[in-house]
């Protein structure tokens, strides 16, 4: 039996389904006891297309994980992508409550909640209200305004909205496969990918974070700290995939295969050109393609992706710097020579964004394929300490002492 808390963070994707299980101390420091990782048939662009084939997947990867750790989880976190998604930045705005002018916990969640007052078509849910920064009494900046006094209370939060059809139907599959939503938490994949590959520095000089998975390309914008911008584009590194296996009628497989074995993003990186093996529909013997020729399918594809992701950045944020750059992740950020070609196209700094250094971790989670797995786990670890936090927080308490005085007061 585990000794602390346990948080799993499932990664249900279009190439595959990861599953990372944490164990979160009191003082909420996480260790990783297992994971498991099996592939994805029943996902595309992030969307579920069948729930058998999506659960079969959810089963295997979290059976593996369940035997490094050592026994059976519960409820789990799990990311949620794809094009549905959409966002938006909004603004609340109250009068603190209290007599003597003091924000308390409970003054927070009421702005929050005047921030979600908008008009949201019917077909769609809320999945996150993420604060930004508060200000109070027009002083702008504030992080964290519970203690502090004043009248009026303002915040920008960043809202984000699924298709509710589509987030339903994540839910069924997890629920199929034996398993629940903790606080029915469905979480934005480039959301938990953040805290796995990006610091508070970054975030507050303005950074972009760019996840480009199998089906979809997640992206994240981070201005003075807070999260400003989030997108998902329906182009991943399957595209490139599907090009090499039309170019040089391989099985789908194959094809993926040699992406990641040969696979280079530009001509112009490949220094000595070699040939290697690929296996035809032909069923032939296998065909010799040269490094350059394989780089000639996947340039443009790539190009085309990272001229998508730079439209919809300078579309929302215009001419901002950001000067901690671009930190790129997800399993397409490994084709080799990635991070060069996208300086050139994005014209930005670039890194390649690997989880951090988190207790317990095997050295085969330390890659940008598991950004979002390990940092579904830090976002349950996260989740769990706040509410603790809130429970043993004397303002928490404050506030509710002071609705049984006045029910008491009203009755009586």
């Amino acid at each position: 039996m585990p000794k602390n808390d346990v948080v799993v963070g499932l990664d249900i994707g279009t190439t595959k389904v990861c599953c990372v299980i944490g164990e979160v101390s009191r003082e909420g420091n996480v260790e990783i006891v297992g994971n498991g990782s099996t592939p994805s048939s029943g996902m595309s662009k992030g969307v579920v297309l069948d729930i058998d084939k999506t659960v079969k997947s959810i089963e295997g990867a979290v059976a593996e994980a369940e035997r490094m750790a050592g026994f059976n989880i519960g409820p789990v976190y799990a990311g949620v992508s794809g094009e549905h998604i959409s966002s938006l930045n909004s603004h609340g705005v109250i009068s603190v409550a209290s007599s003597d002018k003091e924000i308390v916990e409970e003054d927070v969640k009421r702005v929050i909640e005047a921030a979600k007052v908008l008009s949201i078509p019917s077909d769609r849910e809320v999945i996150h209200v993420i604060p930004r920064s508060f200000s109070i009494d027009g002083q702008n900046g504030v992080k964290n305004p519970v203690g502090m006094s004043g009248i009026r209370l303002e915040v920008d939060t960043h809202i984000v909205t699924g298709v509710s059809t589509f987030l339903q139907n994540v839910n069924k599959c997890v629920q199929k496969a034996g398993l629940e939503l903790e606080g029915n938490a469905i979480v934005l994949e480039p959301v938990a990918s953040s805290l796995a590959v990006l610091n508070e520095a970054e975030k507050e000089l303005g950074t972009v974070l760019v996840d480009i998975g199998g089906g979809t390309t997640d992206i994240a914008v981070f201005l003075n700290g807070g999260i400003y911008h989030t997108a998902v584009l329906p182009v991943g590194g399957n595209h490139v995939s599907r090009d090499i296996a039309v170019a040089f009628r391989t099985p789908p497989e194959e094809a993926e295969r040699v992406k990641i074995e040969y696979g280079w993003v530009s001509v112009e990186q490949v220094e000595e050109d070699q040939d290697f093996q690929i296996s035809t529909l032909s069923q032939g013997e296998p065909e010799s393609i040269s490094l350059k020729r394989l780089a000639e399918i996947i340039e443009p594809r790539v190009e085309e992706i990272l001229s998508l992701v730079k439209q919809e950045i300078f579309r929302v944020c215009g001419e901002e710097v950001f000067l901690a750059g671009v930190t790129l992740t997800g399993g397409t950020s490994l084709l080799k020579g990635m991070a060069s070609f996208a300086e050139k196209v994005l014209g930005l700094p670039v890194r390649l964004g690997v989880p951090g250094n988190v207790p317990g971790m095997v050295e085969s989670l330390k890659s940008p394929v598991y950004s979002t797995s390990v940092g579904l786990v830090l976002y349950g670890a996260r989740n769990r300490q706040d509410r603790k936090y809130r429970m043993r927080h004397p303002q928490y308490f404050k506030v509710i002492w002071s609705r049984i005085s006045h029910w008491f007061k009203e009755v009586f």
